[in-house]
C-alpha cells in the first residue's frame, strides 16, 4: 500500500507541478503515514518531483519538544533527509518548547495564521488549496487529531485546534479541522493491516463524522481510500465494484 500510495503521490505532484509550477501536500504521520514516506524517499521516480517548488504541510502534529522522536515532522526525516525541499516550504506545527511554550491552543491560532497567509487570494482564503491531504485512518476511526465523540470534530469555524484529552497519547495535540481538510482538492485516506479493518468498514458504512470521523474526510475533487488486502478485509460486498463478466 505505501509503494502504491507513493507512485500515486509522485504523479499527482508532477501533475500539478506541470500545471501551476508548484504543488503543496499535507502530510501525515503514524505507522501508514511514515511507511509511505520512506517508500517516497526509496522510489526510483522520486526525481520526477521539483522538490524545491513543494510546499509541505502537516494534518495534525504531538505537542511534543522540538525534536521528540514522536513528532511527525521528526520522523518525516525519512523523506525531507532525502530530497532537495526548499526549507522555507516546509511548515511544521509549533512545538511544546517553542515560541508559544505550553500554550497549545496559542500554536494552533499560529498555524492557523501561517496556512491563511499561504491561502492569499485563493477562493476559500483561510486554507491553501491543498493537492492532496494525507490522512492515516486509526483504529477507533479517527483522522488527524479527530476522535470519535470529541470537541474537535464538531469544530466549523476554526481550521486548526488545540487538542487536549486525546484518547492516544499523547494527549496534548495540534490538528486540523474538518472544514480545512475538506478544502483539498483531493484527500487521501490510508489504512494498511488487519487491526484497520473494523475502522474501515465503519467509516465506509456512512455512520456520520462524530462517531467515525473518517466518513467526515472528503475532498473537494476527489476522496481516495488506499487500502491493503488486510485493511479491507470487512468491507460489505456492496463496496466492492460489480464483477466483469
Amino acid at each position: 500500500m505505501a509503494r502504491a500510495a507513493a507512485a500515486r503521490l509522485i504523479t499527482r505532484i508532477v501533475d500539478a507541478q506541470a500545471a501551476r509550477g508548484t504543488a503543496s501536500v499535507v502530510l501525515t504521520g503514524g505507522r501508514n503515514g511514515n511507511a509511505l514516506l520512506t517508500a517516497l524517499a526509496e522510489s526510483p521516480a522520486r526525481d520526477a518531483v521539483d522538490w524545491a517548488r513543494l510546499d509541505v504541510w502537516w494534518g495534525d502534529e504531538r505537542f511534543l519538544p522540538d525534536g521528540d522522536p514522536e513528532r511527525n515532522v521528526t520522523q518525516a526525516a525519512a523523506l525531507l533527509d532525502a530530497v532537495p525541499v526548499d526549507p522555507a516550504r516546509v511548515h511544521p506545527m509549533a512545538p511544546s518548547d517553542g515560541p508559544y511554550g505550553s500554550d497549545v491552543d496559542a500554536a494552533a491560532e499560529a498555524y492557523a495564521a501561517e496556512l491563511a497567509a499561504a491561502a492569499g487570494t485563493e477562493g476559500h482564503g483561510r486554507v491553501p488549496a491543498f493537492d492532496v491531504l494525507m490522512l492515516g485512518v486509526g483504529p477507533d476511526t479517527h483522522v488527524a487529531s479527530l476522535f470519535p465523540e470529541h470537541p474537535g470534530v464538531r469544530e466549523r469555524t476554526r481550521t486548526v485546534i488545540g487538542v487536549r484529552g486525546a484518547p492516544k497519547p499523547p494527549p496534548v495535540r495540534i490538528s486540523l479541522t474538518l472544514p480545512a481538510i475538506r478544502a483539498a482538492h483531493e484527500v487521501w485516506l490510508l489504512a494498511a493491516g488487519e487491526d484497520k479493518a473494523g475502522a474501515v468498514a465503519m467509516a465506509l458504512s456512512a455512520p456520520g463524522e462524530l462517531q467515525a470521523p473518517a466518513s467526515g474526510a472528503q475532498g473537494l475533487s476527489r476522496t481516495l481510500w488506499l487500502l491493503d488486502r488486510a485493511a479491507a478485509a470487512k468491507l460489505p460486498r456492496d463496496l466492492y465494484p460489480a464483477a466483469s463478466s
